[in-house]
């Protein structure tokens, strides 16, 4: 199965794309959707619908993992990070790709085993199970693979079914 998982923003959105298969991973590419600051907000959203839209056609997932967002401290910039969401769940939706989303702790289970893992040992444990030669850059990219990585280990079970139906 081909994944691309997502870590959404309006500045840099994240991704990742692996295939899984036979409890082994293959990455098939990875690096971040940028917008400049100071652009029009519609225009940096236009650019991340571009950007996410090329990126699905070009590495044709069967999945899309997403991180679940969460307001704390600013709602501004987490309104502005949940429209940049919005055109990225669009640009799958109009390829017909299935999204999953899934909270950090979710992601932090997956991928080290423990929900309360700090970044550096999920980024340590993605560049592990991935076997790249070094944690990739910026962030919000290893943040995306962690996400894929999180979907393929979980995606397909009843448990983790019935926990996006919010039955547990």
């Amino acid at each position: 199965m081909r994944i691309i998982g997502i870590d959404p923003g309006y500045a840099i959105v994240g991704y990742g794309v692996v295939d899984y298969g036979g409890n082994r991973f293959s990455t098939v590419e990875y690096g971040a959707v940028t917008t400049q600051a100071g652009t029009d907000f519609p225009l940096r959203l236009q650019e991340i619908y571009a950007g996410v839209e090329e990126i699905l056609r070009r590495t044709g997932p069967q999945a899309m993992a997403v991180e679940q967002l969460f307001f704390t401290n600013n709602k501004t910039t987490g309104i502005a990070v949940a429209e940049a969401r919005g055109v990225i769940l669009l640009a799958a939706s109009r390829q017909g790709i299935p999204v999953f989303e899934y909270t950090p702790v979710q992601v932090k289970q997956a991928v080290v085993g423990y929900g309360r893992a700090v970044k550096s040992q999920v980024q340590e444990m993605t560049k592990r199970l991935l076997g790249l030669p070094r944690i990739p850059k910026p962030d919000d990219t290893a943040d995306a693979l962690a996400i894929a990585i999180c979907h393929a280990h979980c995606g397909g079970s009843d448990l983790s079914r019935r926990i996006r139906q919010g039955s547990i």
